[in-house]
């Protein structure tokens, strides 16, 4: 039996890109002031990832 995780914020997106990585077991953010507040909060680096084709 597998278990899954429930998908993570970026399955309520509007941009296919975000969207597909909504089972990710990394903790996505879309680009915001939230994104921000949190690493800034948490003192945690910021991996940004660039749309690709």
């Amino acid at each position: 039996m597998t278990t899954q995780k429930p998908p993570n914020r970026l399955a309520e997106e509007k941009s296919a890109y975000l969207v597909q990585h909504a089972l990710s077991p990394v903790n996505w953010f879309q680009w915001s002031k939230e994104a921000l507040e949190i690493t800034k909060r948490d003192n945690k680096p910021i991996f940004l990832s660039i749309r690709y084709s």
